[in-house]
């Protein structure tokens, strides 16, 4: 018999949320430093910015049937005029990364919630490398620029294809993609 190598557990269905609760805030907070500071250098010490004193976040919960998990993604969402929404600092922790259905289902909610709170435009700031899933997604490419030296899309939702989603609060659920 040949013994398989452990394998860590990675949840296969999460709920995707508004962050309601001061643990889900402050893990999301945690999860982008990893992200955008440790992994990837943007930042030095802490990405937060002004924006997060208006922005909306949303998680990713793995769940584990009875009770909430950890957080596993976020992204946040604001109002930067009268209908003009933008998502910004979405984030996949590593080990959760090749699941699959994280970053979709919480672009999904970030879009769709924002077209229930009345978004005629909602955009997005991406890293080039994630264009591809934003376009499948039904995003198009609105410009092209360098931001912290990295190559960046400036990309526009097509809202017909995100119903407004009335209950952000609670959220969904979502499941992965392939077996974990």
């Amino acid at each position: 018999m040949i013994l398989e190598p452990f394998k860590p557990f990675t949840a296969a269905a999460f709920m995707v949320k508004y962050a309601t609760e001061g643990w889900e805030r402050r893990d999301a907070a945690r999860l982008r430093r990893r992200v955008f500071c440790e992994e990837q250098g943007l930042f030095e010490g802490d990405d937060r910015d002004g924006i997060d004193d208006i922005a909306t976040p949303i998680v990713a919960l793995s769940d584990l049937g009875v009770a909430p998990g950890d957080v596993v993604g976020t992204v946040r969402i604001h109002e930067e005029a009268p209908g003009l929404w933008w998502g910004s600092r979405l984030a996949v922790a590593a080990d959760h990364r090749s699941v699959g259905a994280i970053g979709p289902a919480l672009i999904r909610l970030a879009v769709s919630s924002a077209h229930a709170r009345g978004c005629t435009r909602f955009l997005a700031n991406v890293q080039s490398q994630n264009g591809l899933l934003f376009r499948r997604m039904r995003w198009r490419v609105v410009g092209e620029f360098e931001l912290l030296g990295r190559p960046h899309l400036r990309m526009e939702a097509d809202l017909a294809h995100y119903p407004p989603f009335r209950a952000p609060e609670t959220g969904f659920h979502a499941h992965s993609r392939k077996a974990a």
